[in-house]
């Protein structure tokens, strides 16, 4: 399998020095806003990213140069776009950070202003594409304007911004997951038939070697027919020469929460996703599990939460993943764990629908993992899947992915209120 060139623009070891007087007058800022420094980090053409910057008191001390505070994902298209100059930009884009005391919001009711001390900025240059590792600025700078103003030094920022290449492979599954496609691989306009998927509603034999983590709950007769069709789901990845790489199966089934008619927070659906066991032929091991269920609000979400199944982690679960995808539109569901650090440490009180567990995410170093684009529910969905290659080495590591992807995509459909087609059954019986 070849892989797909990406760039990854790492921004890390930030710190904030200020000395004399300017520290005095920030530091009363600060105090008044009971929160850090802050900075915007602009790239053209990517969202702006907002993190915390800490102050360095110390003249001697250096911020952590392996710390990763915001990272960015480029691939060819982007590299060109932000190379070429365009109609509206005279010269080539360039990296900006805008450092401010305080963050957005309010304090106490009032609503706060922030004040911005300086900027840094670095042009895009044509080493961004060489596809090596570059290290493109690494130390202390000084940024705003009290520097040539009073002729006192300034604010001084230190960042380390780095490029690594990080190739990924790229699947599409080529029809909706419930017919069974196939799954190829994009290379360009070339697509290269890599996996087939089998779905099916069946109930598990008992000679299935999975039947070890079926879920042994049974069918009440009160228990309507759609109920049961959101039990039983099961998706078998086979490689091309028909063996069985990874499966993925709902081990809690989708049922509208007390109250409802919707799977709820309170009970979620569930899936399992288990792999080949190399120690014992013909058994598997549990990999993952996928917990999902239905936010109800002016828009709906369908809420994701992914955990590794891992012996070396205490309680033998990983929180990896936890995504809020638009039930009307679709999205993105991801695995990145530079992405949950930012997004948790910027929100630290977590939401009504997130448990903001991932502090474990600080002792696995991988970034981007793995990312699937899915249709929001109605639509015809055929999940693109974007894998990290450095997670790679073999075919059946990729498989286990699209388990997962296929699980995410099955989900939509699993979390769609139950009402609408209980309706619909109705208006056909009569």
């Amino acid at each position: 399998m070849d892989p797909k060139v990406f760039i990854r623009l790492s921004i890390g070891s930030l710190g904030l020095r200020i000395p004399g007087a300017a520290l005095n007058s920030v530091n009363s800022r600060i105090r008044a806003l009971s929160s850090p420094c802050s900075c915007e980090i602009r790239l053209r053409g990517f969202p702006v990213q907002t993190i915390s910057v800490p102050l360095v008191t110390s003249p001697e001390a250096t911020p952590d140069s392996h710390s990763i505070a915001s990272s960015f994902y480029l691939e060819d298209s982007d590299l060109k776009a932000l190379l070429a100059p365009g109609c509206f930009y005279t010269t080539h884009a360039c990296l900006e950070i805008v450092v401010f005391s305080g963050r957005k919001g309010s304090h106490c009711g009032v609503g706060i202003k922030r004040q911005q001390i300086g900027t840094f900025k670095l042009e895009v240059g044509p080493e961004w594409g060489e596809g090596r590792p570059v290290i493109l600025f690494n130390g202390w700078i000084g940024i705003g304007k009290s520097k040539q103003e009073s002729g006192r030094p300034g604010a001084e920022l230190h960042l380390r911004v780095k490029l690594d290449p990080d190739p990924r492979y790229v699947f599409q599954f080529e029809d909706v997951t419930k017919l069974s496609p196939q799954i190829v691989q994009l290379q360009g306009s070339i697509k290269q038939p890599i996996f087939s998927c089998k779905f099916s509603r069946e109930r598990v034999p008992q000679v299935d070697p999975l039947s070890t983590y079926w879920s042994g709950s049974t069918d009440n007769s009160d228990q309507e027919m759609e109920r049961r069709e959101r039990k039983g789901w099961k998706v078998k990845i086979h490689d091309l020469s028909g063996s069985a790489v990874a499966t993925a199966f709902i081990t809690t089934p989708f049922v509208p929460s007390t109250g409802c008619d919707w799977v709820g927070r309170s009970n979620p659906g569930a899936w399992l996703i288990v792999r080949p066991d190399a120690c014992r032929p013909e058994s598997w091991q549990p990999w993952g599990k996928l917990e999902v269920w239905r936010e109800r609000g002016i828009r709906d979400f369908v809420c994701f939460r992914f955990r590794l199944l891992s012996e070396g982690h205490e309680g033998g679960e990983l929180l990896m993943s936890e995504i809020f995808i638009n039930a009307e539109k679709g999205g993105e569901f991801f695995i990145d764990t530079d992405r949950q650090m930012r997004e948790a440490a910027a929100s630290p009180i977590p939401s009504p629908q997130s448990s903001g567990d991932f502090a474990a995410l600080g002792l696995v170093i991988g970034g981007f993992v793995m990312s699937c684009k899915v249709q929001g529910e109605g639509k015809t969905s055929k999940p693109l899947v974007q894998l990290a290659m450095r997670h790679v080495t073999c075919v059946e590591d990729a498989a286990i992915f699209m388990a997962l992807a296929a699980a995410v995509d099955l989900s939509i459909e699993a979390c769609r209120p139950f009402r609408r087609k209980i309706k619909r059954e109705s208006h056909h019986s009569l």
